[in-house]
């Protein structure tokens, strides 16, 4: 038994089961990062707050106007040596980090006009709206 065990029993391994299809209160889960979504006339704007990471650890796709953020990272392949290191890890949660947020966008996103910017970890996501059709009215004819 040793210091940490005490925060092992709090957050215990077992996880609730509150109806939900993914764990939601358990020292494994990992929050994904939060969002900024903001609507004008022309366009929606998304930000999204990835400190520590930079464009190249980022993936953005567009399927079936579903938008996907993602990252995977793993430990560096230096910090991965055989050299003989003294201790042993008792936690070790900041060794790799995954994340993945799907979007639904409504009819109105130029899928094609999608554009993405990255700066001071924080991803900017910028998606025009385009007209969407209008109902028009259909003569009856006589026949």
């Amino acid at each position: 038994m040793n210091e940490l065990s005490l925060f092992n029993t709090l957050f215990g391994d077992d996880e609730p089961d509150l109806g939900f299809n993914f764990p939601v209160f358990s020292a494994k889960t990992v929050t994904a990062p939060k969002v900024d979504v903001k609507e004008t006339k022309d366009c929606y704007s998304l930000d999204m707050d990835l400190p520590g990471k930079t464009e190249k650890d980022v993936d953005l796709s567009i399927d079936d106007n579903v938008l996907t953020i993602s990252s995977h990272h793993e430990e560096a392949k230096e910090e991965k040596s055989d050299k003989k290191e003294e201790g042993s890890w008792l936690i070790r949660e900041r060794r790799s980090y995954n994340f993945s947020r799907r979007f639904t966008l409504p009819q109105d996103v130029d899928s094609e006009g999608i554009k993405a910017s990255f700066k001071n970890g924080v991803l900017h996501v910028n998606m025009p709206r385009k007209a969407l059709p209008q109902p028009k009215k259909i003569a009856i004819e006589v026949a």
